[in-house]
């Protein structure tokens, strides 16, 4: 993967998180306070207009532009989606990077969000998808495309186990048994990023 790679995965998560927009911001409205949706959606336009003046020679320069752009977004989910970006950013400053940047990137981003969050796999947040997606990256062999399908069929499946979750983090939290049935959107948005990575 090198930078023109990393920025297109990046134009197909904008557009994929565009195309369920609505839907993610339900998911919200059902489970916290109803402005993921909007967030995020300011976060990634953000995104896409400092992409659009970049100069960017690694994959790293790419995921430093998206960071700062969540990194200056309100809610909970923006400056965790901006830490995340952030450390995935350090682990691929080469020109191009493989498997092994790639799952020394997700580890050490989803480490830094579990610290400032305090969630775990099971307490119905980003994590849910985050985690396996990183063990799946840490799991695979040289092959990237490979090992980016399995990291993203890992995210999906993370995202899908937290409808029947009760939330013990985050905003969910609060309403207890009422987001039960209900998807995190923090794991869905996650699992559109992992997917989007596979072109």
């Amino acid at each position: 993967m090198n930078a023109s790679d990393a920025r297109a995965w990046m134009e197909r998560f904008f557009a994929a998180f565009d195309r369920e927009q609505q839907a993610l911001t339900d998911l919200d409205r059902r489970s916290g306070d109803g402005d993921f949706g909007a967030n995020v959606r300011f976060a990634l336009g953000r995104a896409r207009a400092a992409l659009d003046a970049a100069e960017t020679a690694t994959p790293g320069d790419v995921f430093d532009v998206v960071s700062a752009a969540f990194l200056n977004t309100g809610g909970t989910s923006g400056p965790l989606f901006g830490m995340w970006f952030r450390h995935l950013a350090k682990a691929t400053r080469a020109g191009t990077v493989g498997v092994a940047e790639l799952a020394r990137g997700f580890a050490d981003a989803t480490a830094t969000v579990q610290r400032l969050g305090g969630a775990r796999p099971g307490d119905k947040t980003m994590v849910d998808a985050l985690v396996p997606a990183g063990e799946a990256l840490a799991a695979a062999s040289g092959d990237l495309r490979e090992a980016l399908a399995a990291a993203a069929a890992a995210a999906r499946s993370g995202a899908e186990s937290t409808a029947e979750l009760v939330a013990r983090r985050g905003r969910a939290s609060y309403v207890g048994e009422v987001a039960r049935g209900v998807l995190d959107p923090g794991a869905v948005t996650v699992a559109l990023l992992v997917e989007a990575a596979c072109g």
